[in-house]
């Protein structure tokens, strides 16, 4: 069916270009927009049988007396697929619409059919993303819910990973749900609005190889519409455990680097779980463990660390000399009691490094 607001659309649009009366009927003949603001909300009775026949139907100056509410003109069907949605309606001399009479409608039933299938997309996104926000709640699903699920063939024992896509606020988010449909084709399952500015993809999971390849391939499409964080949930075998997928996904951003794009939870899962304790129990132990540690130390400590406790190449990203560096390492072990050089102490110290940052 047309809309009232998508006919006086029709309306608008196409009389600037012809220079004559428009009339948009529903299916019942009524008319719901028209260059003749009297006329809206009233019956055009060539225009329901229009409606009744999917025939167009010419009417000249001679036929006005069998017909109620209805001028000279042409009335045609618009379609859209295949279904009769409504009627548009020219006024004037039959002999004068001939040669504009097609175009018009062809433009006509053009505009319905763009509407009409933009609101069917976006109707199926909100679709999703109230299907989303109910396996992510925590709560029983609905029975609406239930049948959506089947209906869509989810109920199977297929695996599910979730993203969530973090957003500046002048990316957009209409533009990149239209690429992540792409990229992913076939395996996406719903995608939608999580928050104002973040996006939610459900997919059915790679394996985890195949799945880091199209993740990279995927950042790289996306930044060129803006920056963003991609955050990478945990692969889960149920539809209805989405929820551990989704939450997985929220502290890979959470706890992620803020200069990180594409965040694996497995990469950030031991922070997250040491962040759920009390700041203040944190702030105890990264005070103790690095008490009495300068700033230069502690970059000292980083560093090494990073290398993965390699001497030389960690003297050389600081640019110092190895002697110095085993200096700097003598001196923390002497004043935190702790040996980097250690595995047992160097995790103690990493974790601490790594809470305080």
């Amino acid at each position: 069916m047309i809309t009232k607001q998508l006919a006086e659309e029709i309306v608008a649009q196409t009389m600037i270009r012809l220079n004559r009366n428009l009339n948009v009927m529903d299916t019942n003949g009524m008319i719901l927009a028209s260059g003749e603001a009297e006329r809206i909300e009233k019956i055009h009775e060539a225009a329901a049988q229009v409606a009744s026949s999917g025939e167009t139907l010419w009417v000249t100056e001679e036929d006005l007396a069998a017909w109620h509410g209805v001028k000279a003109g042409v009335n045609m069907p618009i379609f859209f697929q295949e279904k009769l949605v409504g009627v548009i309606g020219i006024t004037g001399n039959p002999e004068e619409l001939k040669e504009i009479s097609t175009l018009v409608q062809l433009t006509t039933e053009m505009m319905v059919h763009q509407s009409l299938v933009t609101s069917h997309i976006e109707w199926n996104r909100k679709r999703n993303e109230l299907i989303f926000d109910e396996l992510t709640s925590g709560n029983p699903l609905s029975a609406a819910v239930h049948e959506r699920i089947s209906q869509m063939g989810l109920g199977s024992t297929t695996s599910f990973v979730t993203l969530l896509i973090e957003l500046k606020k002048s990316s957009s988010s209409r533009r990149i749900i239209e690429q992540l449909e792409s990229h992913f084709n076939d395996q996406i399952v719903v995608t939608g609005h999580s928050q104002l500015n973040e996006i939610f993809l459900l997919v059915e999971s790679d394996e985890p190889a195949k799945l880091e390849r199209k993740l990279s391939s995927l950042l790289h499409v996306l930044q060129q519409t803006g920056s963003m964080r991609i955050g990478v949930g945990i692969a889960v075998d149920s539809i209805f455990d989405v929820r551990n997928s989704y939450l997985a996904a929220r502290n890979a951003l959470d706890f992620g680097k803020l200069d990180q794009s594409l965040i694996y939870f497995k990469d950030v899962e031991l922070m997250a779980l040491l962040k759920r304790n009390p700041p203040a129990e944190l702030n105890k132990f990264t005070s103790r463990i690095l008490a009495g540690l300068n700033d230069s130390l502690c970059q000292t400590l980083t560093m090494y660390f990073t290398c993965n406790k390699n001497s030389a190449e960690t003297a050389s990203c600081l640019n110092i000399h190895r002697h110095t560096l085993s200096y700097r390492l003598k001196k923390i072990h002497d004043v935190t009691g702790l040996n980097p050089s250690d595995f047992q102490d160097a995790v103690v110290m990493h974790l601490a490094l790594t809470l305080r940052d």
